[in-house]
């Protein structure tokens, strides 16, 4: 996503997620795997152009969206609550107190 900067420095990086080597919906260029990557900054038009004109043309990239938005967004993604919700559960599980053991008839 990104935010409305005319003027001033190129760019402000407001979020960085890597969220890893994950199954693509559908193959593309016969690949079933990719690495997503979500970055959410603050950029004027000349910066935004180069990015954009980068991704297109960089073999590396099999897709892009660009969306600009009114305001930078810096709250963690649906998808980071939920890699670190399943990274703490393992966690909590381990420190919990162990129940007893139920009685045997």
């Amino acid at each position: 996503m990104v935010t409305a900067n005319n003027g001033g420095p190129p760019g402000r990086v407001h979020r960085l997620e890597d969220w890893g080597r994950r199954q693509l919906a559908y193959p593309i260029a016969k690949m079933h795997k990719a690495h997503y990557v979500l970055m959410n900054i603050e950029c004027n038009d000349a910066t935004l152009t180069e990015l954009e004109h980068a991704f297109k043309f960089n073999d590396a990239v099999l897709r892009h969206l660009i969306v600009a938005m009114s305001e930078a967004v810096v709250a963690p993604s649906p998808m980071m609550k939920e890699e670190k919700a399943k990274s703490l559960a393992p966690q909590a599980a381990a420190s919990s107190p162990t129940a007893a053991p139920a009685p045997q008839a």
